[in-house]
């Protein structure tokens, strides 16, 4: 199951979202918001990543604005590498070298077309490990320091 969520500024973007990878026959939980009021995304982002963290979720995927500030709040979160993809390479390495359990994305800037395709190139790439895991080990060192 894919966990999602979105501040005001992603509202419409996640909702597009969604339809898509309900289409798709992917299992989506939505974390809210569900209304254009206006809305935190430091508080937005905390449902989404507590499910990934405990594994409710595979995965997840944020939206605000830009993707920006959700981006930053989410990887305030230990255990959480959040990715801001704005275009389908990123959110390919974003997975494959990164490990990213979460994924971001700005309403105001990511047209429709382009987010159905960063979402689907990201849940279809894998983690490759090997030398991508020794850095993703090192980032969680740096997470306990």
């Amino acid at each position: 199951m894919i966990a999602i969520g979105s501040d005001h500024g992603g509202f419409e973007l996640k909702g597009h979202i969604m339809d898509h990878l309900n289409e798709k026959g992917i299992e989506v939980k939505d974390f809210g918001v569900y209304t254009e009021e206006s809305a935190d995304y430091p508080d937005c982002s905390k449902p989404v990543c507590e499910a990934v963290l405990s594994g409710e979720c595979e995965r997840g995927i944020l939206v605000c604005g830009t993707g920006i500030g959700i981006s930053i709040a989410a990887n305030k979160f230990k255990g959480i590498r959040a990715a801001l993809c704005g275009n389908v390479f990123s959110a390919k390495m974003a997975k494959e070298h990164n490990n990213a359990n979460i994924i971001c994305l700005g309403g105001r800037v990511t047209g429709r077309e382009l987010a159905n395709m960063i979402v689907d190139t990201y849940l279809e790439s894998r983690f490759l490990g090997g030398r991508h895991a020794e850095r993703v080990k090192k980032i969680h060192e740096i997470e306990n320091m």
